[in-house]
């Protein structure tokens, strides 16, 4: 969360996709962070799950996009 709220003022496309990447991440984590804890994560167990893995493929996402965008020459930008 706090990672995301530091992208805020930044213009740069790079800065935007990083900050929608770690958004998608924190709303998958948030909600199943407050399953498991105020929840029963016995019958939740399944949705508990399919958040995190969510927010895994965003993180691994937002990386693949790092890269690719970071390896452009500033002409392209």
């Amino acid at each position: 969360m706090i990672s995301s709220l530091l992208k805020l003022g930044v213009r740069n496309l790079l800065s935007a996709e990083l900050l929608a990447g770690s958004m998608v991440a924190d709303l998958h984590l948030l909600p199943a962070f407050l399953f498991y804890q105020f929840g029963t994560a016995g019958t939740h167990e399944g949705l508990i799950t399919g958040l995190v893995v969510g927010a895994i493929i965003a993180n691994i996402y937002t990386i693949i996009i790092s890269i690719v965008e970071s390896a452009k020459t500033k002409e392209e930008f």
